[in-house]
């Protein structure tokens, strides 16, 4: 059985008080959560799904003193999940298309999706404001091409031009390259 976002949260601040036994049920609580968490995303990388379980637990338990006890509990622990998941990437150098991008990043049970829409729009005000605004059109709202160019007052062919380019110096960006 899931325990509840009270439950963990309850847990996370007695064990911020001192109570070893709420933070050991805490992190064996976080095991299945985490675990369901990266099978969805890491589809070809089975094998590293239990490393990143324990990696993340291991952030959880030396990040715990920066839990603000004001907000939810699982909208910490996901974000830091996210960050393990992209530090993964980044030292196996794995390319992830665009498409698996928004299923990485997508929003499941309770999950914050008012952070993984700050990490999206992060991501995009890196961008030029046209660059941006082409990807946020086309892959975000999911408009056409052509809905994106006539809503931006701009040609076809230059909302391609402008999402190719933008996709490409955000994977640069990704991979740590100057750009």
């Amino acid at each position: 059985m899931q325990a509840s976002e009270a439950q963990l949260r309850h847990w996370m601040t007695a064990g911020l008080d001192g109570d070893a036994a709420s933070h050991e049920a805490l992190l064996r609580a976080l095991v299945p959560l985490l675990g369901a968490f990266y099978r969805r995303r890491m589809r070809d990388a089975q094998d590293d799904v239990e490393d990143l379980v324990q990696e993340t637990l291991i952030s959880v338990h030396g990040k715990r003193a920066t839990y603000d006890r004001d907000r939810p509990f699982t909208a910490w622990l996901y974000s830091i999940a996210r960050y393990r998941l992209i530090d993964h990437f980044r030292r196996r150098r794995l390319s992830v298309s665009i498409e698996d991008v928004e299923t990485i990043l997508i929003v499941e049970g309770f999950e914050d999706a008012a952070s993984a829409r700050m990490d999206v729009d992060a991501l995009l005000s890196t961008l030029s404001p046209k660059q941006a605004r082409a990807i946020h059109d086309t892959h975000v709202d999911g408009l056409s091409i052509s809905e994106a160019a006539a809503g931006a007052g701009i040609g076809e062919s230059d909302v391609k031009v402008s999402v190719h380019r933008g996709l490409k110096a955000l994977a640069a960006r990704i991979r740590g390259e100057r750009t």
